[in-house]
This record gives C-alpha cells, sequence and structure tokens, in this order.
C-alpha cells in the first residue's frame, strides 16, 4: 500500500575509491605506455594539459609519443606559479575542452606539471560533464610528495587560496623522478618545506634521515640511492593520513601542519613566495609558539630550527607580523568548522591539536622568532 504520509527520504550510497600512483621512468619512450593507464588506447583521445616550461623541454618528445601510439591528442599549456591558479585559467581550459570533445570515461584528461596544474586540471576534471577521469603526472618536487597524490583539488579565488574546489580521485598518480632533474635548487627546497613538515609532525625517521643526508639529496635533486629512500618515506607517510580521511571528514588532520599561518602568508606575497617556503615559515613559527605554549621542549625547537637551516630552508618572512598570522588562524578556524584545530608537535615526530591559541601567544611567538632570525650565529650554534 502507498504511504501518502511518508515526508523524509534517507539516502544511501558509498563509492569505491580506488586510483594507483605508478612510479615509472622515461614516461615519453613510445614504448612505455604508463600515461595512456586507464583509458582506451589506440585510435582514442587525450586532452592533455601541461606545464609551459615542461612542454618547452619535451614537446618534440610528447608529440612523438602520442602520435606514434595514435593518439588524437590536444596539447594546452599554461603557466606555473600561484599566481596563475585562477578562475580564468579553469575557464580556459573549460572552452579549450569543450572544442575538443572526449568521450566521458574512456579518455581522461592528463595533467603534466607542479602543484598548480594538477590543482586546476582536477578541478575541471571533477566538474566537466559533472565528473570525468584525469590522470596526474607531477613533475615538482611539491607535486611528487604532495599536490598529486591526493584527491583535492581548487583553484584561488578573492585573495584566498584554493577557496573553488572539490575533491576528485585521479584515475592515476604517475610519478617520474627524472623531472626533477629539471628544477632549480629554489624549486627543490619548495618541495622540501613539505618533506620537512611531515618529518616534524609526524615521522622522526624520516626527520633523522635529512639530518644525515637531506644536503646532498638537495644536491643530487633526489637522483641519488637515498634521495629515492626519502620520497618513499614521505609518499608513504602523507599517503598514511590521506587514505582512511580522504574527503576530510576529521578535521584534525596533522598534515594540516604548516599550513595555518601560511596561508595569508602565501597570498600576501604570491608574486615571490612559493607555497613550499611558507610551509616552511610556517613550520618555524609554529615550533616557536609550540614552545612558547610549553608543548615543544626548546631544545626540539631549536633542533628543527637547525635542520632548517642546514638545509637552507627560509624560517622567516618580513610579512610575519601578530596581525597577519591571527587573521590566518581565525580563516583556518572557519576552515576547520569553528576549532582551531592547530597541530603542533609536541616531540618531533608526534602531533597534539591545540584549540586555545591566543593573540598574545602569537605576538611572543613572532618577536621570538624575530629574535632568533636577527641572531643567526646563536641559531645555529
Amino acid at each position: 500500500m502507498l504511504n501518502v504520509n511518508k515526508s523524509s527520504w534517507n539516502v544511501i550510497y558509498q563509492k569505491e575509491i580506488n586510483y594507483d600512483i605508478i612510479s615509472s621512468e622515461n614516461i615519453f619512450d613510445t614504448n612505455n605506455e604508463v600515461i595512456l593507464t586507464g583509458g582506451r588506447k589506440k585510435g582514442s583521445r587525450r586532452f592533455v594539459v601541461i606545464d609551459d616550461f615542461i612542454y618547452k623541454l619535451y614537446c618534440e618528445d610528447i608529440e612523438k609519443y602520442f602520435n606514434e601510439n595514435q593518439i588524437l591528442s590536444k596539447i594546452v599549456t599554461i603557466q606555473s606559479g600561484e599566481i596563475n591558479k585562477t578562475v580564468g585559467n579553469y575557464i580556459k581550459l573549460f572552452k579549450e575542452l569543450d572544442q575538443f570533445p572526449i568521450d566521458r570515461r574512456g579518455e581522461p584528461i592528463i595533467a603534466i606539471g607542479g602543484g598548480v596544474v594538477t590543482d586546476i586540471v582536477g578541478f575541471v576534471a571533477s566538474s566537466y560533464r559533472r565528473g570525468v577521469p584525469h590522470i596526474k603526472i607531477p613533475t615538482t618536487l611539491m607535486g611528487y610528495v604532495d599536490a598529486a597524490v591526493g584527491i583535492k583539488t581548487g583553484v584561488n579565488f578573492n585573495g584566498n587560496k584554493n577557496r573553488m574546489g572539490s575533491f576528485e580521485p585521479p584515475k592515476a598518480v604517475i610519478l617520474d623522478n627524472t623531472f626533477l632533474k629539471t628544477l632549480s635548487k629554489r624549486h627543490i627546497l619548495n618541495g622540501v618545506g613539505e618533506i620537512v613538515k611531515l618529518a616534524v609532525i609526524k615521522d622522526i625517521n624520516l626527520f633523522e634521515c635529512l639530518e644525515r643526508g637531506g644536503v646532498e639529496c638537495i644536491e643530487s635533486k633526489f637522483q641519488e640511492n637515498n634521495g629515492s629512500e626519502i620520497l618513499n618515506h614521505s609518499i608513504e607517510g602523507m599517503l598514511e593520513e590521506l587514505q582512511p580521511n580522504l574527503y576530510e571528514d576529521n578535521l584534525e588532520r596533522c598534515v594540516d601542519f604548516g599550513h595555518t599561518f601560511s596561508t595569508l602568508l602565501e597570498m600576501q606575497d604570491v608574486d615571490n613566495l612559493l607555497h613550499g617556503e611558507a610551509v616552511a615559515i610556517d613550520i618555524a613559527f609554529s615550533v616557536v609558539l609550540a614552545n612558547v605554549l610549553s608543548i615543544l621542549s626548546h631544545s626540539e625547537c631549536k633542533r628543527v630550527l637547525n635542520l632548517m637551516v642546514k638545509l637552507n630552508l627560509p624560517y622567516y618572512h618580513r610579512a610575519l607580523k601578530p596581525d597577519l598570522l591571527w587573521d590566518s588562524l581565525i580563516e583556518r578556524t572557519h576552515h576547520r568548522d569553528g576549532l582551531q584545530r592547530v597541530p603542533l608537535p609536541s616531540t618531533i615526530g608526534k602531533c597534539v591539536f591545540v584549540n586555545n591559541i591566543k593573540y598574545e601567544d602569537i605576538t611572543r611567538a613572532c618577536a621570538i622568532l624575530e629574535r632568533l632570525t636577527n641572531q643567526y650565529n646563536d641559531l645555529i650554534a
């Protein structure tokens, strides 16, 4: 009998998330079909979005790759850098994609570049026809260990980082660490900021690896054996945190360490400050703050700062002022559903979440870090 009085319905649906992170070298070798993972192959199409710098280096190899594999491709280049992570570029890709229609399931979009490229393309893929598959191929250290391995996508909007975006699992992530050879030392260090984040907040073994061999890994651009060990360790650590909480249902995330006070700082100087540099500065401030709050010992605070100096990471910025840091904390509190939920190290490799940080605490930590910066020789003594 039809129940005419029913006034509510409950819908439950579970969708499996399953994607591979594949390590491969020489991915533009025409005999290596890893780029064509997750879709139809000969006679199909691929919409490819690639960082302009990478395209200039590999344009002949890329075009040969698709031609010899009998793939009709459309290649669109975009500039790297946070300043280009815009709604305008998001719309531009939509228009280009509409002029080169792909089948909805069997012809994944391919993103080749750093975090800016993979984030924008992921957002396009999540919303084009309400969702088409995509493959991410990170070419920066930042993308390799952080931006590409998760499912967050987005663009900056209204002066705010990643204000528009979505969660969209890729079909696959392809890692080729030979791309790291193309990076400047600054962009290597940009990714090292995220590696240090993981080491400080959750992995003492990784921290000790960086103390022993971090400088050499940076110099070799992570091409030597120890480099692979640190990269794999970092990816595994990131996935340990992401996999049980891909959609951030739990807002207490230790991988948010370095991302509480850096958000507004990065956008304040988006033309000059890279994401990993802002994260590194946040790490330095946060360990000092943890010491001010009697959470982290002075000796461990100093040990973190010593490592950052040893690795040549930035740890201070002229815009690092209490008002900016307080505003960033307020913004993150909204993002974290009304609680600060600031991850801070209680010891190197372990995390606690703090909800009672006061403006006075920030002012004191800011003054201490500024003093340490002015006393550089004392910092590394």
